[in-house]
């Protein structure tokens, strides 16, 4: 499932290349390309590109949207049915 994020937005606002971040990221260049164009990525590699890109991890929110509405979604405890009688 893709998912939305801003990594290209904000490298090209710093006029980075994606060799250049995945350089600083310690991750490949083919790894930024994938996650560029939405597709999922495990949390220490998302880690370290918001670090890379000169972020606080608390800023997660900013370059990977969603991740907080999809983390809040699974701890949600489901509603027992009640049984009426």
């Amino acid at each position: 499932m893709a998912n939305r994020n801003t990594v290209r937005k904000i490298r090209e606002s710093k006029m980075m290349s994606k060799a250049e971040l995945a350089r600083k990221a310690n991750v490949t260049v083919q790894t930024i390309d994938r996650i560029e164009k939405g597709n999922n990525c495990r949390l220490d590699t998302k880690r370290k590109i918001i670090l890379a890109l000169g972020y606080k991890l608390g800023d997660r929110s900013k370059i990977f949207s969603g991740d907080d509405e999809d983390l809040i979604e699974k701890k949600k405890p489901k509603a027992k049915a009640r049984k009426r009688a």
